[in-house]
């Protein structure tokens, strides 16, 4: 029997092997703090949790560890650039990790690709915000396997998103940039996309407690890394379906540098499929920002 949505994402948050610490501690040799966290979600001044999804083999054997994060501010976004309050151990501290970090829980915004034979190996995340550190570990055990690429039950899949009506197919976890793109600071960049997806094979209007009608598929762009503020004219551009899914937003970047842009893509399993880890896809794009021309 298929756990209920509200059921998963409450276990899903539950099991993101997170640990508080102290402010400045470090990550290694902790005890799990109680559940409920003793750091409640508020409008500001909260901690951020990263979430381990789970991980999942490639086709030529090597694995990906697949990691989102909780962050317990409604109203506070924070940008935590890659070290020492933003790292990753060993190998890091900048393994590809997102330093821009919305409100709410967010999926599987990034994936660490490790060996196969990373065996009984560990990895750790840790983020500082506010005064509060906390600390996941990344791991491959046996009973965290998970499949983006399909839902077991109802043989879902993710959408696919393309940077070109043509172009390259992306769905599932982000495993590489897809697309680049230049821009001058304080000019919108033009961004387009284009969205499928195929319905669920099986019982497929009353998916994960879904009643028809489907809810549709939906693109949501945001900020993934980057020195300086994004605003986008839409970050839920509308899709045009007669047009293969064609959906226009810009983005203006307030100062010059090296952006990452996550573009996700939902469809009715909803946020982080239900807590499934399968089907949603997200993609990076990155942007590099030039200074206006004098």
């Amino acid at each position: 029997m298929r756990l209920s949505r509200t059921l998963a994402l409450v276990i899903a948050w539950a099991a993101t092997g997170s640990v508080l610490l102290r402010a400045g501690q470090q990550g290694s040799g902790q005890t799990p703090s109680p559940f409920p966290l003793s750091n409640p979600i508020r409008e500001r001044g909260s901690s951020i949790t990263p979430a381990y999804e789970g991980w999942y083999a490639e086709s030529d054997g090597s694995i990906r560890l697949l990691v989102g994060y909780f962050n317990r501010n409604t109203q506070q976004t924070l940008d935590i650039p890659a070290g020492p309050n933003n790292r990753v151990e060993p190998g890091g501290p900048d393994q590809g990790q997102p330093t821009h970090f919305l409100t709410s829980r967010q999926w599987g915004v990034f994936t660490i690709k490790v060996p196969k034979d990373f065996g009984d190996k560990k990895l750790t995340w840790t983020i500082v915000a506010n005064g509060y550190t906390n600390t996941v570990t990344l791991h491959t055990k046996k009973d965290w396997l998970i499949e983006p690429f399909l839902d077991a039950a109802s043989k879902n899949t993710p959408p696919v998103v393309r940077f070109a009506a043509d172009g390259k197919p992306f769905s599932g976890p982000p495993a590489s940039v897809s697309a680049t793109y230049s821009a001058v600071a304080g000019q919108p960049l033009s961004l387009t996309t284009w969205a499928t997806d195929d319905v669920a094979k099986v019982n497929a209007e009353g998916s994960r407690g879904f009643t028809a009608p489907t809810p549709p598929l939906v693109i949501s762009w945001s900020k993934f890394r980057g020195p300086g503020d994004v605003t986008f004219s839409q970050n839920r551009p509308t899709l045009d379906r007669e047009n293969g899914g064609k959906a226009t937003t810009t983005a203006t970047f307030a100062t010059p540098g090296d952006y990452i842009l996550r573009v996700q893509a939902n469809d009715a399993s909803g946020e982080g499929g239900g807590g499934f880890q399968c089907c949603w896809t997200n993609a990076h794009v990155a942007v590099t920002v030039n200074g206006p021309t004098k």
